[in-house]
């Protein structure tokens, strides 16, 4: 059949295709040596008032931003969710924000402690960790115990003293 850029991808190389005849497909060397003018060069449009300087510093710091969204959508799993009141948004929101401040909370304890885990490590040893109650028939007495499977889940619970 017929062949065109739409067909192959909507990658950035696209715009370096050539398309001839039905299936004929060359690299734009012209454009690609045009692109190469502007490589290693990096530059910010904004509309801020702020100096250069103050610019680039923020846009270093923008990893930080990124680094917190992935942990939110990976670690956390946080998914969209499509709320229509003002409420409800708000709440979702405000349990995603609650969820990655008690998972930074735990890797700062984690640093503190200088254990050797990672925030994902420690929920998943946390995870298996059970807590089983029962209630005596006889004098209705209620015993609580957290069974531990294993020795990674004994010393999480030793480090967090639970």
């Amino acid at each position: 059949g017929k062949l065109n850029k739409t067909h192959i991808n909507n990658r950035g190389y696209n715009k370096y295709l050539k398309m001839e005849g039905e299936i004929k497909i060359a690299l734009d060397m012209e454009k690609f040596e045009q692109d190469g003018q502007w490589d290693g060069l990096k530059g910010y449009i904004t509309n801020t008032k702020l100096d250069k300087e103050q610019v680039i510093e923020n846009y270093n710091n923008l990893w930080k931003i990124e680094k917190a969204f992935r942990i939110t959508k990976n670690d956390i799993k946080v998914r969209p969710v499509f709320h229509y009141k003002q409420r409800r948004i708000e709440a979702h929101i405000s349990i995603a924000f609650v969820a990655y401040k008690v998972y930074k909370e735990l890797e700062r304890q984690l640093n503190e402690k200088e254990a050797n885990l990672s925030p994902q490590k420690a929920i998943e040893i946390a995870k298996g960790i059970y807590t089983v109650e029962i209630q005596l028939k006889s004098t209705g007495k209620k015993l609580r115990k957290t069974l531990f499977l294993n020795e990674s889940q004994q010393k999480l619970a030793k480090m967090f003293d639970f």
